[in-house]
């Protein structure tokens, strides 16, 4: 296959930690490590961020933000970026939501270059009628570029099947499992983590000492942390020295200010059995995985549309509870590694939570059986595939 020009845009890249950035990353990385030219343009959302470097054999391009609206940022040099980035690629992969995305598939179409949209989520912003009016707003934008793109990217058939928007463009979409990959766990990092944050031991029958229900996510409203949270009394009440253990951006979330404030109470309520890590570095989250004896994901809605955690959690040897949501669920199916809950319903997941820990052997998986189903070289190849025919046509 003849090296690809491949323009890969989306609102955040990383160093922003979220499922979407994390994604985005993996795949840019892959595709340079197989010989493409990757470029990815994003936001400049941090003034200390580079105008441009490259990373991981990635070109990364931020264009300057003048303000930010809610989760969005505005940047009104955009376009300008925007045609000069599309005219050098063959390919360009939008990555949804994103303010964007029409204009993107709108010039690539123009300058007949091949058009993929990965639909990341359904996009719902926090309450208040400023918000519903960008929401709708970009609700028409995210339909004129499901229309110009040539083919749309859907993380399983099960979120696809379930979404009312997705439906609209069936004959265009194609479905690629999300990028899962994590390293195997380091004894030396684990027990850099187990002195850092004092965690306990695992005892010879599976489970810690003291129990550690893990959560990795933002502290986003449709994460769902109240859930987990109000489950955690009828969870002491069989476990009496579990705690939660989150990682992740849970500080300072973007658009989630009024969020966090409702969530205070509970935190203070339940500060004692609850644990915070710093943001870990992608090589210790196995470890991080490896030393929760469950991972819970409480997502509430369609903004969630799979989970990547919970698939690394798993390759780490550690079962999920996860809500009952298209593509959430999957993991769980695919593997068996776990078990399912209805979203909000907290009585119904601390009794999941507790059956996991009583029965934790029972629903761990050998890596390499994971692994299997969640095959990154075998997505990789996917997208490539997808590209190059695309390139190639257009």
């Amino acid at each position: 296959m003849s090296p690809l020009r491949i323009l890969i845009a989306l609102t955040y890249y990383r160093p922003h930690v979220s499922g979407l950035s994390i994604y985005a990353e993996r795949l840019a990385r892959g595709l340079a490590r197989r010989g493409h030219a990757v470029t990815v343009l994003t936001s400049r959302w941090h003034p200390s961020l580079p105008a441009r470097e490259v990373v991981g054999g990635v070109d990364v391009i931020r264009i300057p933000v003048a303000m930010k609206v809610s989760k969005g940022a505005i940047m009104p040099l955009f376009p300008l970026y925007a045609v000069a980035m599309v005219a050098r690629h063959d390919v360009v992969n939008i990555h949804m939501p994103q303010f964007e995305a029409a204009l993107l598939a709108g010039l690539g179409r123009l300058l007949r270059k091949g058009v993929v949209v990965t639909y990341q989520c359904d996009l719902r912003l926090p309450a208040g009628w400023f918000n519903r009016l960008v929401q709708w707003s970009l609700r028409l934008l995210n339909h004129l570029a499901l229309r110009l793109a040539h083919r749309v990217v859907s993380t399983t058939d099960d979120y696809a099947q379930h979404s009312a928007f997705l439906q609209r463009y069936a004959r265009k979409l194609v479905t690629i499992l999300p990028l899962i990959e994590l390293p195997e766990s380091q004894p030396a990092v684990q027990q850099q983590l187990m002195q850092r944050y004092s965690l306990n031991p695992r005892r010879q029958d599976g489970c810690a000492g003291r129990p550690h229900i893990g959560f990795a996510a933002r502290f986003a409203a449709e994460k769902g942390v109240e859930y987990l949270l109000q489950a955690l009394p009828a969870i002491l009440e069989h476990f009496p020295q579990a705690r939660v253990v989150f990682t992740g951006a849970y500080k300072d979330t973007v658009g989630e200010e009024e969020y966090m404030a409702s969530l205070t109470p509970m935190l203070r309520q339940h500060a004692e059995r609850l644990l915070f890590m710093d943001l870990l570095r992608d090589e210790e989250m196995a470890s991080f995985f490896s030393l929760c004896d469950v991972v819970a994901v409480t997502s509430l809605n369609s903004t969630e549309a799979f989970g990547m955690v919970q698939a690394e959690a798993m390759l780490a040897g550690t079962p999920v509870v996860a809500t009952d949501l298209p593509g959430v669920r999957e993991a769980v199916r695919r593997t068996g590694m776990g078990e399912i809950v209805p979203p909000r319903d907290a009585p119904a997941l601390a009794a999941a939570l507790v059956r996991v820990l009583q029965h934790r052997e029972e629903y761990r998986r050998p890596r390499a059986q994971v692994a299997q189903v969640f095959d990154m070289e075998a997505s990789l190849r996917q997208y490539e595939d997808l590209f190059a025919q695309l390139a190639s046509r257009h």
